[in-house]
């Protein structure tokens, strides 16, 4: 009497059946039949991937097409029920995308083990016309995204409509704001914008105003961290004279 794992076995169509021998494992099947382990474990339901059992017989996938490239989607291998449809719906992609990035699919005759690529949904950009672009990396969130730029989270939210804050992806685009500058009141002198190099006393001296006017018109200010690009007011006294 044969093994039980000898019996005949009836692979589905796009794949053979092979007779597993010592030393075998799922990982060097794949490679040998250019296939993939999840291709194998598809196409043989409840098969323990770890318990492999010499005599025992499994279906492989056969690879009848090179896999289609998928820069910036995923590769996916069909298994029993799968159609490009439901696929659409469960990834949340347009039928027409999914085909589009498989040249040459038959959408009506999906074999169990065949691999396919998922592309994945380009969202337009959020309008960013005073701020930039970033892209998610790994690791990356809203709250440390605003410390890093010094931006408010808030501000990153509304910026960008729609955004999920739990559910970033990386590779996502998303408009990191560029927060308004203050400007204090400055009713009878001019705006200054800080340059590299400059503290308050050489800008009074450049303006032949005292220091102490500077920092009363401009309160709040911190003489001892002026940034580049900040903006200033330069009180009345400077105007005629200094320019």
């Amino acid at each position: 009497m044969k093994d039980n794992y000898e019996i005949e076995r009836t692979c589905p169509t796009g794949s053979f059946a092979y007779t597993i021998k010592s030393g075998d494992t799922l990982f060097q099947l794949a490679r040998r039949f250019n296939t993939t382990v999840e291709g194998i474990m598809a196409i043989n339901p409840g098969i323990d991937p770890n318990n492999l059992q010499i005599g025992q017989v499994i279906c492989i996938p056969k690879v009848t097409a090179p896999l289609p490239p998928c820069p910036n989607g995923f590769y996916y291998t069909i298994k029993s029920g799968d159609t490009l449809y439901n696929l659409s719906q469960r990834f949340n992609i347009p039928l027409q995308e999914i085909i589009n990035a498989n040249p040459g699919i038959d959408p009506n005759n999906l074999q169990i083990g065949q691999v396919i690529c998922i592309p994945k949904v380009t969202a337009p950009l959020p309008p960013c016309p005073n701020g930039f672009y970033y892209t998610i990396k790994s690791g990356d969130t809203l709250y440390n995204l605003s410390q890093r730029f010094n931006i408010p989270l808030q501000e990153i939210i509304n910026a960008n409509p729609g955004i999920d804050p739990n559910r970033l992806q990386i590779g996502q685009v998303i408009c990191i704001p560029q927060p308004v500058p203050y400007l204090p009141p400055c009713p009878e002198g001019v705006y200054y914008v800080v340059k590299a190099g400059d503290t308050l006393f050489s800008i009074g001296q450049k303006f032949n105003i005292p220091l102490q006017e500077i920092i009363k018109a401009n309160p709040g200010i911190d003489p001892n961290r002026l940034q580049i690009g900040q903006i200033i007011c330069i009180p009345r006294r400077c105007v005629v004279f200094c320019f």
